[in-house]
């Protein structure tokens, strides 16, 4: 007999997989297509040299996703918005500046890989593929309530299932692999410094925080019987609980997944001497020659599938993130004449990368600084969410636990020593 469990706010019972929902979507919305690529980058150039970081960053990135769900769960607001009630302004457009700018290269970057990788399947024009691409997932989130919408994206996370099929799909020594976790072979050099911003930058974004802070405000919103806990404080046990599973679950899913990226990076293209990889795509046609047919139509197929899930989730993202902070309402659930400002944004992000893909920009170069980009800027945005988290005048009595306050903290200094690092590295 299937095992059952009650939803959050008491109602019917409802399967486990139903109480997934936002930090499902967010974790697989992490290995986007520029993800990727910076995992087949680090994985190509150094090796199993970063595949410890790919497990160390895992507790930190469950601790700052669930305190980004928890605000927002327990004030009824996204993270823009109450940092715009409590804290200057100019910080807060400082912030949603730098999360914008990232967020459409990050975009153009994921659009654009989207194309080249259905190029490389099937033959064609990957510009108009990517256009096509964006056009849906904009579309799709316009026309369609986000409550009708997530199980779609629900679905579209097992196409991460790929890159675990890749690795079944080449002879891994996985002695070594273990080895290189417990004796990392790490370099001290400007170039390894880059490469773990990167790396960090990709895994712990800005844009999931803001994205699973607005969803679990959707949730409320959108909810006969959900409130902010700081208006139903008796819906908390089972709203924080479902809210550490559904993180939980999607940040060992998203880290695993980026593990199994590197490694299969490591494992054909490191260890044949081909360390320079720029692209996803590039990544996938790379495999080919090197591990197969199948290891290739594997990689490609789940370049297509994340873009898929990540391109809705960063427009949403940069949507939401920008309306809170200029006091806009709000929101996938509402129509579009009913919140002009936000699909405004949301819209216009998309266009800008797939103008970004029509310029003469270098969209490697493009990428790779995206996720240095967001590397630095989560600094701030993770303080903030830190002193937001631990205030009793926007908590409540719901201020967060000690086991997350501590690896919250950690999560933020691994951030800031790393483009410490970067920075007092650079030009080395």
């Amino acid at each position: 007999m299937a095992v059952r469990t009650n939803t959050e706010d008491g109602g019917p019972e409802t399967p486990p997989w139903a109480n997934l929902g936002a930090g499902l979507i967010t974790g697989a919305a992490d290995d986007d297509p520029s993800g990727i690529a910076t995992y087949s980058q680090v994985g190509a150039a150094f090796g199993y040299g970063m595949l410890w970081a790919a497990l160390v960053t895992m507790p930190l990135m469950i601790a700052i996703q669930a305190i980004s769900a928890g605000i927002g769960r327990v004030t009824g607001h996204g993270l823009m918005e109450g940092m715009r009630r409590h804290y200057p302004r100019t910080l807060v457009y400082v912030l949603v500046a730098s999360v914008f700018i990232a967020n459409v290269i990050n975009l153009a970057a994921d659009i654009g890989a989207m194309g080249a990788a259905l190029k490389l399947l099937i033959g064609g024009p990957a510009l108009l593929y990517a256009a096509g691409f964006a056009a849906l997932s904009i579309v799709l989130q316009i026309f369609i309530p986000f409550t009708r919408y997530s199980p779609f994206l629900k679905v579209l996370t097992m196409s991460l299932f790929a890159y675990v099929a890749t690795v079944l799909v080449i002879e891994v020594p996985w002695a070594t692999v273990l080895k290189s976790i417990v004796m990392p072979p790490i370099s001290w050099d400007a170039k390894y410094a880059m490469g773990l911003v990167a790396l960090l930058g990709t895994t712990i974004s800005p844009y999931l925080f803001c994205w699973q802070a607005a969803e679990e405000v959707e949730e409320i919103d959108s909810s006969r019987q959900r409130k902010a806990l700081r208006e139903a404080p008796e819906q908390a046990h089972s709203a924080l609980r479902r809210i550490g599973i559904d993180t939980t679950v999607g940040m060992v899913f998203s880290n695993l997944i980026a593990f199994f990226i590197i490694l299969t990076a490591a494992v054909v293209l490191h260890a044949h001497g081909k360390t320079d990889i720029q692209s996803s795509a590039q990544a996938a046609e790379a495999l080919r020659p090197l591990a197969g047919p199948l290891a290739f139509a594997l990689f490609a197929a789940g370049v297509i599938g994340t873009g898929l899930l990540a391109v809705p989730v960063l427009a949403g993202a940069t949507a939401y993130a920008v309306s809170d902070a200029f006091g806009q309402r709000s929101g996938l659930e509402r129509k579009p004449r009913d919140a002009r400002f936000f699909y405004g944004v949301l819209i216009g992000s998309a266009l800008l990368g797939i103008a970004l893909n029509l310029t003469p920009l270098d969209p490697i170069k493009a990428l790779y600084w995206s996720a240095v980009i967001n590397g630095v800027a989560a600094v701030p945005l993770m303080v903030v969410m830190m002193l937001m988290g631990s205030s009793r005048k926007l908590m409540g009595e719901f201020t967060m636990p000690w086991p997350l306050k501590l690896f919250g903290w950690m999560a933020t200094a691994a951030m800031a020593t790393a483009a410490l690092v970067m920075f007092a590295t650079w030009g080395h």
